[in-house]
């Protein structure tokens, strides 16, 4: 598909509505079509009408897409596959037999699963290393790493990560670096700015932002990646549809003012849940005496809108999950609502318990997704649950 020129725009704001495919040139229409085909007509062999000839190698809807992404996260190409796993797969894939890669501790459980229970099958191994303290990452270099894949801030427990500093020390020792921005967005935090080589996301979450849409999305630094992970996309198969293309493109265009309320309402949330003496733990990079406080402020514009805290002894989780009515208990994030989870038991169920004890997933955790709803009501929604757990 054509594309019509495009006003400058220097504001990121701007360029989440106006970024990628605007206008479509053969309509005028202001949304970017859902061209809803496998297949695309030849006018003879080797020449298509238009350049697009099958819609796993490429599809204008998801193409518009990619080109959004890429330039809001600052990199050369993007890449949309079928959901954050699919992603997070095909870059794994840029890996060969013999490779490591290091990870953090406090990782989400499906990236640990693949590597543990997929990918260690073709020889690709992993190491689980404290990303928070570049110095232990630089000292678990060996000679068989290839890549790191940090995740900042971190599920569940959102302790931050340096990236400028690990995106150093990994071009130093030739390794590719990965950062996980699902719980900033580019909004807050653009990685490729700060050094990485690849940045992902799972689009179902503040991208889509309503809970409607399961999707991945990947932009790389470099012409050489971005070859090498289109051949991967086209050869694995694992696309995007065009209808769930335009989901996020629409979902997008909100994205900027969705992620002030959400990380409005997360503040006052996490300063309340700190006050509560019901409360033994709040884990939130926007609280002053947070570990990651100081590095969050200085490579973000914002503490996200995720926080993961423990009750106080002498409470029940499970009556607190029975006990909200506003807030679901439900797997996944970013959405408009908020959400609950219990991370031992759904997102993280893939750790092993013994590391997931190690690195503080216990089973008196719980994590909140804030949504844009009344702060207010939140709050009481969940201060309600809390006071419900109190055991007798």
């Amino acid at each position: 598909m054509s594309q019509e020129k495009r006003p400058a725009a220097q504001h990121l704001s701007t360029r989440l509505i106006h970024a990628g495919t605007t206008t479509d040139p053969a309509t005028g229409s202001v949304n970017v079509p859902i061209y809803q085909t496998s297949t695309y007509r030849q006018v003879e062999v080797g020449r298509t009408v238009s350049g697009w000839e099958y819609s796993r190698t490429g599809n204008p809807t998801r193409a518009a897409l990619e080109s959004l992404i890429a330039d809001l996260e600052g990199g050369v190409v993007g890449f949309a596959f079928g959901s954050g796993m699919a992603a997070i797969t095909a870059v794994l894939s840029l890996l060969s037999q013999g490779d490591e890669v290091i990870i953090p501790t406090n990782v989400y459980g499906g990236t640990y699963r693949v590597l543990d229970k997929v990918f260690n099958h073709f020889g690709i191994t992993y190491r689980m290393v404290d990303t928070t303290q570049p110095y232990e990452f630089e000292h678990a270099i060996g000679p068989r790493t290839r890549a790191v894949l940090v995740e900042s801030p971190a599920n569940p427990l959102m302790s931050v990560t340096h990236l400028a500093a690990i995106a150093d020390v990994a071009r130093e020792h030739n390794v590719l670096s990965v950062v996980d921005n699902t719980f900033m967005t580019p909004w807050l935090q653009r990685p490729l700015e700060l050094g990485a080589d690849i940045v992902l996301h799972s689009a179902t979450k503040y991208l889509g932002g309503h809970s409607d849409v399961v999707a991945g999305l990947v932009v790389v630094s470099t012409s050489e990646l971005a070859d090498r992970l289109a051949f991967i996309q086209n050869s694995t198969g694992g696309v995007l549809g065009p209808q769930d293309s335009f989901l996020l493109v629409r979902g997008i265009k909100t994205l900027g003012v969705r992620m002030d309320r959400h990380v409005e309402n997360a503040q006052y949330i996490a300063e309340a849940l700190a006050r509560n003496p019901e409360v033994s733990a709040v884990h939130y990079p926007g609280l002053p005496d947070d570990p990651g406080y100081e590095v969050q402020r200085r490579q973000a514009s914002g503490a996200g809108a995720m926080i993961s805290f423990e009750l106080a002894p002498g409470h029940d989780y499970r009556a607190f999950f029975r006990s909200t009515r506003l807030v679901a208990l439900a797997e996944s994030l970013g959405g408009v609502e908020s959400l609950v989870c219990h991370p031992a038991t759904m997102t993280h169920a893939a750790i092993h318990a013994e590391v997931r004890e190690k690195v503080g997933i216990t089973d008196g955790l719980i994590r909140l997704s804030v949504g844009i709803e009344d702060k207010d009501d939140i709050l009481a929604d969940v201060e309600g649950a809390i006071t419900a757990s109190r055991e007798a």
